[in-house]
């Protein structure tokens, strides 16, 4: 069978992320890749072994050989990329958040209808084999009825008043940070996990280090930190933290919190579901364990396992008990269920897709522009239909 081609655009941390997670499939092939100038391009295609460089995005865009293309880009280019990947005819495989705003991100998902191309969103959480394994569960009424449903994401990379990133930027990162960048995976992973959808929210945001001090001089990441002299200060107009009160579709309750700023945390997502008949408790930074509490009886930690899985979550965990899957596996899953799907020559619309699409996108822009709006105004603000009809 002839390899499905693919195309890359942006190498920073996701993109060769996208890269290995591809060549695990061995089904696809990553035939080019996309940057800002013809010589970045060939040196990081040389370095990542890919045979085809594109000094830019929309020679790749007309090369008839790939079919597919990943935006691994920033934010702010994420709705003009997307659009032109699908309007020269290629599957798209975006990073989120989708687009800058809903109405960008309602334009996307019209197009993609439009153009009948196989639409993806990496929202790679809702692949880890226990989430999968948790939804299944909690679809057989294992838990009963879903009551409350609680969590964060936590992370601690932005923490310094001398921590600085592209992302801080609003003209480069969008209206929203930590809501965008973390909060909108809080949201799909327990959309996903529960079935239930987030209809109205209350927010309460801040930005913990309204100044900040960007180095003059970009440093890799890790490297030495400059010397005093050696900053700009710049002031931050995005959100450090924020807690968000949530309604679901079902009339269900919740609550999350993200942060940039809480020290020890790396990547810290989490949630709780809390069912008449019992919990469930998961973290992504153990994600071979999902604790199931229960009032009358032991509490139990049921640990990744094939052997231990509920038969439609099998397909999720490649490896036996104790061989523990984690970040990159879920990313590979999210690509296996991806390609499988153009592979089989499904369509989005007559079948139902085993990954996030421009919908589960569009949405959580829905999610993310409400609570934006609930915060300034300090109250109940009603998310958007996500759904075009």
């Amino acid at each position: 069978m002839e390899k499905i081609k693919v195309g890359i655009i942006g190498t920073g941390f996701i993109g060769p992320a996208h890269i290995e997670a591809l060549r695990r499939l061995g089904f696809v092939e990553v035939l080019g890749l996309a940057e800002t100038s013809k010589e970045v391009a060939k040196q990081k295609a040389d370095e990542l072994n890919i045979p085809r460089a594109y000094g830019d995005y929309r020679e790749m865009l007309s090369d008839p050989d790939i079919q597919v293309v990943h935006n691994c880009t920033p934010n702010f280019l994420h709705y003009q990329i997307n659009k032109e990947i699908m309007l020269a005819g290629k599957h798209v495989l975006s990073e989120k958040p989708l687009a800058m705003n809903s109405k960008e991100s309602e334009e996307l998902l019209a197009i993609a209808k439009m153009q009948g191309i196989v639409h993806g969103v990496n929202f790679n959480y809702r692949q880890h084999a226990s989430v999968q394994n948790l939804r299944v569960k909690i679809a057989n009424g294992d838990l009963g009825k879903v009551n409350l449903i609680h969590g964060s994401y936590l992370q601690d990379w932005l923490l310094y008043e001398t921590d600085y990133n592209w992302r801080l930027s609003q003209a480069v990162g969008g209206n929203s940070r930590a809501v965008a960048d973390i909060g909108s995976h809080w949201c799909d992973t327990v959309q996903f996990v529960t079935g239930k959808k987030i209809t109205e929210v209350f927010a309460d945001l801040a930005t913990v280090i309204p100044v900040r001090k960007k180095p003059k001089n970009s440093t890799a990441t890790f490297s030495a930190q400059p010397s005093s002299d050696a900053y700009e200060a710049v002031p931050i107009q995005t959100e450090d933290y924020a807690s968000v009160l949530v309604h679901f579709d079902d009339g269900s309750k919740g609550v999350f919190t993200v942060s940039q700023v809480s020290a020890g945390r790396k990547n810290r997502l989490s949630f709780e579901i809390d069912g008449s008949k019992a919990s469930a408790y998961w973290n992504q930074e153990e994600p071979e364990k999902l604790w199931l509490g229960y009032r009358d009886k032991p509490n139990e930690i049921l640990l990744a396992d094939p052997a231990l899985f509920d038969p439609e979550a099998k397909a999720s965990i490649h490896h036996p008990g104790g061989h523990n899957e984690g970040w990159p596996d879920a990313l590979k899953n999210m690509m296996l269920h991806y390609y499988s799907f153009i592979r089989d020559g499904k369509r989005i619309g007559e079948d139902e897709p085993p990954f996030a699409t421009f919908e589960d996108g569009h949405l959580s822009m829905c999610i993310t522009d409400a609570i934006l709006e609930s915060h300034a105004a300090q109250k109940w603000v009603k998310v958007a239909n996500g759904v075009l009809a």
